[in-house]
């Protein structure tokens, strides 16, 4: 088993390296923002006005038809807001340094405009399966965009087994494993029973259908969402006067090694981007592919009005909410206690946790940081299970969905009591891999993307099926 480990981490260290996904992500961000025209920057204030004026907690009931713009909206952030945005930026802060935020900040830059591309090819290949259920997301736009073909049906399987494994059951074993993780620390309860109640929960809900995720997401996603950030900018706001040196660091460690936190040697400037790059990715899921299962069922009159939602998605969740951990820490001092003789002594949650107890919540900073991370995992415990079922009904048709949803509350169950290493470095194997086919598909497909984008400035009446044919 431990042979397995250092292999499948091994793997990874190439697959998140400098050489290989992080240009090839970036890269395609590049790509698309200049083919886009800085889409992320044009729409944007479009993309903000479509935010707040669908904002709902109790819209339309979600069905066989799809969801409301928001909903799907609230679904995406449900799975792109999880640990990453607590564990995952502490993880960049204590590996990569300050500047590893600045490339942060630049991967989600020209992931915003990647985004938009998935969620607007979701749309135009989106149609419905053998129950008249609308379904869509990269499997589809592969195989139907690449021809139809054995060779994109051949890829569009590859994507399909690789994000039913990395999220549908690996991925939410993690991120259950951090929810009995975080509880057992702070409340002292027992692993199986946090396990047992999480696997009950999101069944209920997984049972529920389309309907059910829907009006969960839609509620609970703005609601911890603003719980977080508020409590968030009111420890920010009490260390004010620390943020101009927060930025100083950040942007000089981004381009030059430097000492911080107690002497901690200066991080190389490639390791500061490997680190910020790789999980800034990994938080925003740009170019993964996983997004656009939500983007593709929302009720919307043109895929470019989904597209912009795709944008603000990467906002929230890295500018917003990543962001919050990033600052809260950086400026509550806890990062110069924490490490003697270049070692950190916390990481990850801990770090978070630290910061809002030692100068803010007290004890109860613990407990807090706790059910915020309740909330954002078991959000995107929800996204990813959505993601599975979609990708499900590809391979298998509805039939096979039942024993999807028993098979992920088994995972669920498991990852809650067990220390699972393994499945974190395979989680992020298979994340990485089903990339490679994703972004093959979209950067085929730009002309068609940027073509929508043309016509909607240009006003043109939107037809999928005129779409196609043209």
């Amino acid at each position: 088993m431990d042979e397995l480990l250092r292999i499948v981490s091994d793997a990874n260290g190439f697959l998140w390296g400098t050489s290989f996904l992080i240009p090839l992500l970036c890269g395609t961000g590049l790509y698309f923002t200049i083919r886009l025209g800085f889409v992320q920057i044009t729409k944007f204030g479009t993309a903000c006005r479509k935010l707040f004026g669908n904002f709902s907690l109790f819209g339309e009931a979600a069905g066989a038809h799809g969801m409301s713009s928001f909903q799907a909206l609230a679904t995406a952030i449900a799975a792109q807001v999880g640990t990453g945005n607590l564990a995952g930026a502490m993880t960049a802060l204590v590996s990569g340094g300050p500047g590893a935020i600045f490339w942060m900040w630049v991967a989600a830059f020209f992931g915003m405009a990647t985004n938009f591309a998935e969620a607007c090819l979701a749309q135009l290949y989106r149609e419905r399966d053998e129950t008249g259920q609308i379904v869509g997301g990269p499997a589809y736009y592969i195989s139907r965009g690449l021809g139809n073909n054995s060779f994109a049906k051949f890829l569009a399987g590859f994507f399909a087994v690789s994000i039913i494994l990395a999220l549908g059951f690996m991925g939410n074993m993690v991120q259950a494993n951090s929810i009995s993780d975080a509880f057992n620390g702070a409340f002292g309860i027992d692993t199986k029973i946090i396990g047992g109640v999480l696997a009950v929960v999101a069944g209920l809900i997984f049972i529920g259908g389309v309907k059910r995720i829907a009006s969960v997401t839609e509620k609970l996603v703005p609601i911890m969402a603003i719980l977080y950030v508020a409590v968030g900018l009111a420890l920010i706001v009490m260390n004010i006067h620390h943020l101009p040196a927060v930025f100083g660091e950040i942007f000089s460690c981004a381009f030059a090694p430097k000492a911080v936190w107690g002497g901690m040697a200066g991080v190389a400037v490639s390791q500061a981007a490997r680190y910020g790059i790789a999980r800034g990715l990994f938080s925003n899921e740009a170019g993964m592919g996983s997004t656009p299962h939500a983007h593709a069922v929302a009720n919307v009159s043109h895929p470019v009005e989904q597209g912009v939602l795709g944008i603000i998605a990467v906002f929230i969740d890295t500018f917003v909410v990543l962001n919050i951990t990033v600052f809260a820490v950086m400026s509550s001092g806890v990062l110069d206690k924490n490490f003697v003789e270049g070692g950190a002594n916390l990481r990850g949650i801990s770090l978070v946790q630290a910061a809002f107890s030692e100068h803010f919540l007290g004890s109860w900073g613990y407990s807090f940081i706790a059910v915020c991370l309740l909330f954002f995992a078991f959000s995107t415990v929800i996204g990813w299970y959505y993601f599975g079922e979609t990708n499900i009904r590809y391979l298998f048709g509805a039939k096979a969905l039942l024993p999807y949803q028993l098979l992920v509350m088994a995972f669920i169950f498991v990852g809650s009591v067990l220390k699972i290493d393994l499945v974190w470095e395979l989680s992020d194997f298979f994340n990485g891999i089903m990339v490679i086919p994703n972004l093959i598909a979209i950067l085929f497909l730009s002309n068609k993307v940027a073509r929508l984008l043309r016509e909607y400035n240009e006003g043109k009446k939107y037809s999928q099926q005129e779409f196609l044919k043209g």
